[in-house]
């Protein structure tokens, strides 16, 4: 009986992290049939099962190799092959051969970056990312596909479409921080304040999720990028994995 119980809570989490992949593979269904905005739902859908598979395995101390493995697989489908689907229909499936590379580059580093986190798993003990997380490059996709919808001229800018999706796709791949929260001294302090902020964005996505989504990323990429910028000092080998010891930030 408590092997079964056991056998449970190993199922739950890798539950929701199929529950991901099939939101990835159901967006991309739709982006052949040109239904954009379900499609990017779908992505936002698997983000939300993304970011509760992680707390059920910690909650129920169930993680494995296995877990993480296979939650690897499901953001490259969810977060890299179907964003990149996604926005090469609505923007550049009329850009030939660019169109197509711009697409595959996204993917081919939202893969890196994934390989990356899985090599030094046990070593990132740090509050930052080691580059923007493959689910944040996803959202800052598909928030200029919800932005299309109300300035359909983004369509036509080819040029700005393309060198968007390098932008974030190298922002994977970089070592420049970004903000994880989770060991956030600020966040355990405030913890109402948080929660109050939390629901409040909760509330404005739900009503303007068009304009919502692209406002979160957007500042979150910009307040990481000149955060970075103005304490590079702070930053400075924080990703030197020869180094087994923590790093400890003042």
């Amino acid at each position: 009986m408590l092997l079964e119980r056991r056998s449970l809570a190993y199922f739950i989490p890798n539950t929701f992290t199929a529950l991901n992949m099939a939101c990835g593979f159901i967006a991309i269904l739709y982006a052949f049939h040109g239904e954009f905005y379900k499609a990017c739902m779908f992505i936002v859908l698997g983000a939300i099962f993304d970011s509760v598979d992680g707390r059920i395995a910690r909650l129920t101390n169930t993680q494995s190799s296995f877990g993480e493995q296979f939650d690897s697989l499901s953001d490259l489908v969810s977060f890299g092959v179907s964003p990149a689907i996604v926005y090469y229909f609505r923007f550049l499936a009329d850009a030939g051969r660019a169109g197509m590379v711009a697409c595959f580059f996204f993917m081919l580093c939202g893969a890196l970056r994934l390989a990356r986190f899985n090599a030094n798993i046990d070593k990132n003990k740090s509050d930052y990312f080691q580059g923007l997380p493959i689910p944040g490059g996803a959202t800052a996709v598909i928030s200029l596909i919800f932005l299309s919808f109300n300035f359909p001229e983004i369509i036509s800018m080819k040029f700005l479409t393309v060198c968007y999706l390098f932008f974030y796709a190298a922002l994977m791949i970089s070592s420049i921080p970004f903000p994880s929260f989770k060991k956030s001294e600020w966040v355990k302090n405030h913890k109402k304040h948080v929660f109050l902020g939390i629901l409040l964005i909760l509330c404005t996505l739900f009503i303007y999720e068009e304009i919502m989504i692209p406002v979160i990323i957007t500042f979150y990429v910009i307040a990481s990028l000149v955060y970075w910028m103005t304490h590079l000092k702070k930053f400075q080998g924080i990703f030197d994995w020869s180094d087994e010891t923590e790093i400890e930030h003042k």
